[in-house]
């Protein structure tokens, strides 16, 4: 049936919670309110305040007893209210989720999932607005999700919480809206597998989370001027799946990252060296494309300059499919 990606995502949590009386949430106004953006809305009326928990206003002390949760053998979905926040958080998740199950010579696993929405394009400004996937990436035992349409959200988010590992998972607040047919039934996708939401031939454009739509907005746009744009859907982050991302590459011979985050010291970095490495024949150099190099305003105009959107891709794109001279 036809459903938004917010709506997945309760949908996603219900099924979870419904199968498995050892998967709880936990979070601030997860309970009655029904969660920052909605998403647990209907699950403490459900399941009960013992299973769908409002924590107190303290990241670090409610992420932590999740840990422990885990440990334990409950599967604790948290969900942090905006994922700046996440940084409040980092000790239990970076420190302690992420290295039980090495420093333990794998006898305890942590399978927490941690949701959060991220991303601009709200006016939320500079503290509200952040994408914060780099700050993951460089964490072993972590897997990284950031997913960009309601039916990766439900698969994805169910696999997540099955998982016996810790799961950070990223819900860009502007992608909640986004409708898309998502079967009522259980399903999960696997952890690790890009997606090729639209094929081509002429250029990959790699990217994930909300930027995913924007790419194939821009794919759109270049159809229009004779350019046949592939958008790979990355989905997962870490584990990154390389062999779909060289596949593509080898095909179309130009690659084009395109994330919100800026490009200094971001994921995009890793993926233009991995392609780099990865012995494909290239038409013309990578490229990235990422959001400015400054905090996130709060005026709608200088914010929505900020990060890349369909017309600015397209551009990119056309400029390096038409500067490529032995096509």
């Amino acid at each position: 049936m036809k459903m938004s990606y917010l709506e997945a995502v309760t949908d996603a949590l219900d099924t979870a919670m419904a199968l498995d009386p050892d998967v709880i949430v936990m979070g601030e106004d997860v309970g009655v309110y029904g969660g920052g953006s909605g998403a647990t809305r209907g699950l403490i009326q459900k399941y009960g305040p013992e299973r769908v928990m409002d924590t107190p206003i303290s990241e670090t002390s409610f992420t932590g007893a999740a840990v422990g949760c885990a440990i334990l053998g409950m599967k604790p979905v948290v969900e942090i209210i905006f994922s700046d926040f996440m940084t409040l958080a980092l000790d239990p998740i970076m420190n302690h989720a992420a290295k039980m199950h090495f420093m333990s010579a794998g006898t305890i696993n942590v399978p927490i999932v941690v949701r959060t929405p991220m991303g601009a394009g709200t006016g939320a400004a500079a503290q509200h607005s952040q994408s914060v996937e780099n700050m993951f990436m460089n964490i072993p035992g972590l897997i990284v999700i950031a997913p960009s349409s309601p039916a990766d959200a439900k698969g994805l988010l169910l696999s997540a919480i099955e998982c016996p590992d810790p799961v950070i998972f990223l819900e860009h607040k502007l992608s909640y809206k986004h409708q898309g047919e998502v079967p009522r039934v259980r399903y999960v996708l696997p952890i690790g597998k890009a997606g090729i939401p639209r094929e081509g031939r002429d250029i990959t454009i790699i990217s994930y989370s909300e930027m995913v739509n924007e790419s194939l907005k821009a794919a759109e746009l270049l159809c229009e001027e004779g350019i046949s744009a592939e958008v790979v859907d990355l989905r997962t982050l870490r584990p990154l799946d390389r062999e779909t991302v060289l596949e593509s590459v080898s095909k179309t011979g130009r690659a084009l990252i395109v994330t919100e985050s800026p490009v200094f010291g971001g994921f995009s970095g890793e993926i233009a060296s991995m392609i780099n490495e990865g012995g494909v024949s290239l038409r013309t150099p990578v490229r990235r494309l990422g959001g400015a190099d400054s905090p996130i305003a709060y005026s709608e105009t200088i914010e929505s300059r900020q990060i890349p959107h369909s017309v600015s891709i397209a551009a990119a794109a056309k400029e390096m499919v038409r500067s490529t001279t032995h096509d």
